[in-house]
């Protein structure tokens, strides 16, 4: 396809029956993907979607775009090799909080810190899906699962804490149910130099239903739901309250104070900061302490160099010093024999 031809939604929407449960939340994200995408300026060939294991993981099927559903927990990898051998594509990593949080925790740790220009969706709905309701690493305490059946007792894992103290340069929460606040995050961690951490809140109604409710629910939703703009006061419940730095006591805090006008006492949010400690607090908003609105948006957002672009910064620096190297002048270096040969010889290849 001619790079300069104008894409639309349907180029991205693959043939055959997308094949998740009626009223599932990866409905909307494949949608507003598949939205995004022709915007982008991209051609269409150079996309690239890397799963799983999962509900979320049989995304690659229904995207026409290159793709490869792997194995448990091993997305990071294959996404990390996909990207390292062709640069230029436009690499997605699909995941769950099981498949992403659990299995592959350690996969998508050394991914994040080492910075890949890699987009990174991480649809979390507190439950095993796919294998039929079994509590997950982000399940609540207390939760009754058939693998749980008093409730589960772990402390259940942040995503975005996670992806923050892994050293990811951009990190975002949204939600399934908001398809518009969701495109924008898309868009802007398309446009992001460096692995872009998303985590997408997405409702299982057959095994986990409901579990993002008071943040939907009419009579919650504005005390419950904290929209991010970066250079603006840290308000929500339509801007009768704010989050501010309580420094009065012995150790500094965040509190909750009635908004009257005056901006000046409230954080303003700045993804942008090199330091990561407000960006860190602001993840942990209703998540760790429930009294406190759930931060939705792009959480942090900083520049560093690419681990693609420092490695072949490297490879070339290697290639100017010693020349381009020969595979096989290395493999014949040192010590070598031909297995059952009398002598010790090499033998030409």
């Amino acid at each position: 396809m001619n790079a300069t031809q104008q894409l639309t939604k349907k180029d991205f929407i693959a043939e055959g029956d997308v094949k998740w449960c009626p009223g599932c939340g990866d409905y909307s994200i494949l949608s507003s993907v598949q939205t995004v995408l022709p915007t982008l300026g991209i051609p269409k060939e150079e996309f690239v979607f890397i799963s799983g294991i999962g509900c979320s993981s049989r995304f690659p099927y229904y995207m026409a775009t290159y793709g490869f559903h792997t194995i448990h927990g091993r997305a990071p990898t294959v996404a990390s090799g996909v990207k390292m051998a062709n640069p230029k594509l436009s690499v997605w990593m699909v995941t769950g909080d099981g498949d992403g949080l659990s299995i592959g925790a350690n996969h998508t740790m050394h991914m994040l810190r080492r910075n890949m220009d890699l987009k990174v969706m991480l649809f979390n709905n507190r439950i095993y899906g796919l294998t039929k309701g079994q509590y997950s690493p982000t399940s609540e305490q207390g939760k009754v699962t058939k693998t749980s059946l008093m409730g589960s007792i772990d402390a259940p894992l942040n995503p975005v804490s996670y992806a923050i103290a892994s050293g990811a340069t951009f990190v975002a929460r949204t939600s399934a149910a908001n398809p518009k606040h969701m495109q924008e995050v898309l868009n802007a961690a398309a446009a992001h130099k460096g692995t872009a951490f998303i985590e997408i809140f997405q409702n299982c109604n057959i095994f986990n239903d409901g579990a993002f409710a008071k943040y939907l629910n009419k009579e919650t939703k504005d005390s419950e739901n904290l929209v991010l703009e970066a250079g603006k006061p840290l308000l929500f419940n339509q801007d009768t309250l704010g989050i501010v730095l309580d420094t009065s006591g012995p150790s500094p805090e965040l509190k909750v104070e009635e908004y009257k006008g005056d901006s000046s006492r409230f954080i303003t949010h700045n993804p942008n900061a090199d330091s990561t400690t407000m960006a860190y607090l602001i993840g942990q908003l209703g998540i760790e302490d429930p009294s406190f609105p759930t931060a939705m948006g792009i959480i942090r957002q900083v520049s560093r160099p690419t681990y693609d672009e420092v490695l072949y910064a490297q490879e070339n620096e290697a290639k100017a010093k010693k020349g381009e190297g020969s595979l096989k002048e290395l493999l014949y270096s040192g010590e070598i024999w031909t297995v059952g040969a009398e002598k010790n010889s090499p033998e030409p290849v």
